[in-house]
């Protein structure tokens, strides 16, 4: 059973691999546990009154409240429930145990990783070159880079490196 391009390899071009996918492994694992912190926050705010805390918010963050977007941002707080805070939370969850889960298997150098990586990323590539194209700026050109990058070199990885189980 095929479970990795490199696992064992000892030679720089297969350390470099294996260097490469830690550090995608890096990456996804920093998304997991940043998704995970934020669901968990999220948490904090069951029970108690979402619409004191987002005008503490806005008040913290020098934001009037007559603002368009605040009258937005305080209607959609007013509106939380529970029960969305808890979906919320389960979702962040959920994708963050995918990322945990992805990052194990790159960082093993799993070839149903490397797939996992290149079709979740190809799958955000057209919500990042559409959040460009609305808000150009470093910080959404830097993501679509990166997530250029990783997909790049997972495709490459899938499709175009010989497998060293196939006596290539």
């Amino acid at each position: 059973m095929m479970t990795g391009r490199t696992p064992h390899s000892t030679s720089g071009q297969g350390r470099g691999h294996v260097r490469a996918l830690r550090a995608v492994a890096s990456l996804e694992l920093s998304k997991g546990l940043v998704v995970l912190m934020a669901a968990g926050a999220l948490l904090f705010l069951v029970h108690r009154n979402t619409s004191d805390i987002a005008y503490g918010l806005l008040h913290l963050l020098h934001i009037s409240p007559d603002h368009h977007f605040a009258q937005i941002f305080l209607h959609w707080a007013n509106g939380v429930t529970a029960r969305k805070l808890w979906v919320i939370a389960g979702a962040g969850a959920a994708y963050s145990i995918m990322r945990f889960v992805e990052a194990y298997g790159l960082w093993k150098a799993a070839a149903w990783a490397e797939w996992v990586a290149l079709i979740s990323g190809a799958a955000y590539l057209p919500l990042e070159i559409h959040e460009l194209m609305r808000r150009p700026g470093l910080f959404h050109l830097a993501v679509l880079i990166v997530n250029l990058a990783v997909v790049v070199y997972m495709a490459y990885l899938r499709f175009l490196m010989p497998s060293p189980h196939l006596g290539a």
